[in-house]
C-alpha cells in the first residue's frame, strides 16, 4: 500500500501528515521552520523530524520513510535554487515541491475555480481554473506582501515617526506605540532587526481600532489586497476564499465586492494532494 506525505512548510514551522490515497490521514507530526530560501539545512532536518514523527504514529515506525510519496508546500519555493537544493538533500524518490501559497490553493479550493486570498503575516493571492493556478504576490515584506500583518505593523510604525517629523497629526495609538518603544529611536532600534512576525504583532491592535491613523492603514491595505483581487478576476467573476489569520477580518471588509466561499480545506490538505500527483 502507497503512502503519502504532505508537508506544510513556513517560516515559523511546519506540519506534517501521513495518508492513504483516499486523503485519510493516519498521523501527524510538527517541527520548526521550514523556509527553504532561508535556510534549506534547517529546513531539510524540519522536513524529515515531522516526517518522521507521522509515520511513526502511522505505521508504528519511521523505516519506510524513503518509500513514501511526497509533496511538499513551502515557503521560499520561489526562490531560484532553493527548490533544486532541498530535493537533492531528501530520499523521497516521487516528490513534488511547490510553494507554501500553491498548496493553500489546492487545499483551499480542491478543483473548483476561484481565488484565495491568503492573509497572515505575510500575503499571498493566486487564482484556479481549470486546474491551471496562476499567483501574484508573496514576494515577503521589502517586496511586497499587501495587506498582510506586517506590513500593517512597519506602516504603522513609520506614521508614528511621520507625526514625531509633523507630517500628520499625533494619534492617541501613534503616541502609545512610540511610548511603548522608548520614543523615535526605540522604534529605529527595532526596525533594524525587526523581523516580518515582529512588525505583524500589531496587527490586531490596528485591525480592531477606532483610531484615526488605524482606520487610515486598514483603509489602504484594504484597497490593496482587493487591486490584488481584481487583478485575478480576469474573465468570467471567481469566488473568493480568505484564508490566514487576518483572512477573516479583510472577507468582512471586502464583503460584497465579490461572492465569498469557505475554504474546503487546509494547505496540508493541499500538500497530501501534491503527493497522490507525485506518486
Amino acid at each position: 500500500m502507497t503512502l503519502f506525505l504532505g508537508i506544510d512548510g513556513g517560516g515559523t514551522g511546519c506540519r506534517a501528515a501521513v495518508a492513504v490515497g483516499s486523503g485519510h490521514i493516519l498521523g501527524l507530526g510538527r517541527a520548526g521552520p521550514a523556509n527553504i530560501a532561508s535556510d534549506v539545512g534547517v529546513a531539510r532536518d524540519n522536513i524529515l523530524r515531522a516526517a518522521r514523527e507521522a509515520l511513526t504514529i502511522a505505521t508504528g515506525s519511521d523505516a519506510a520513510l524513503a518509500d513514501l510519496a511526497a509533496g511538499l508546500a513551502l515557503a521560499g519555493a520561489n526562490a531560484a535554487g532553493a527548490a533544486e537544493a532541498l530535493r537533492g538533500a531528501l530520499p523521497f524518490p516521487r516528490l513534488r515541491i511547490e510553494t507554501d501559497a500553491f498548496g493553500a490553493v489546492k487545499g483551499a479550493l480542491g478543483r473548483r475555480d476561484g481565488i484565495v486570498a491568503a492573509i497572515g503575516t505575510g500575503s499571498v493571492f493566486a487564482s484556479q481554473r481549470a486546474g491551471v493556478i496562476r499567483q501574484i504576490g508573496g514576494w515577503g515584506l521589502v517586496l511586497g506582501d499587501e495587506g498582510s500583518g506586517a506590513r500593517l505593523g512597519r506602516s504603522l510604525m513609520a506614521a508614528a515617526l511621520g507625526a514625531v517629523d509633523g507630517f500628520r497629526a499625533m494619534t492617541p495609538l501613534l503616541r502609545a506605540v512610540l511610548d511603548e518603544h522608548g520614543g523615535s529611536e526605540g522604534v529605529i532600534a527595532l526596525s533594524l532587526a525587526a523581523r516580518p512576525a515582529d512588525f505583524a504583532v500589531l496587527a490586531p491592535r490596528i485591525m480592531g481600532s477606532d483610531d484615526p491613523a488605524a482606520r487610515a492603514l486598514v483603509a489602504e491595505a484594504m484597497e490593496d489586497v482587493a487591486a490584488s483581487i481584481a487583478v485575478l478576476q480576469d474573465g468570467a467573476p471567481l469566488p473568493v476564499t480568505f484564508i490566514g489569520g487576518l483572512g477573516p477580518a479583510y472577507a468582512a471588509l471586502l464583503a460584497g465586492r465579490w461572492a465569498i466561499a469557505p475554504a474546503q480545506g487546509t494547505a496540508l490538505d493541499g500538500a497530501l494532494m501534491l503527493a497522490r500527483e507525485a506518486a
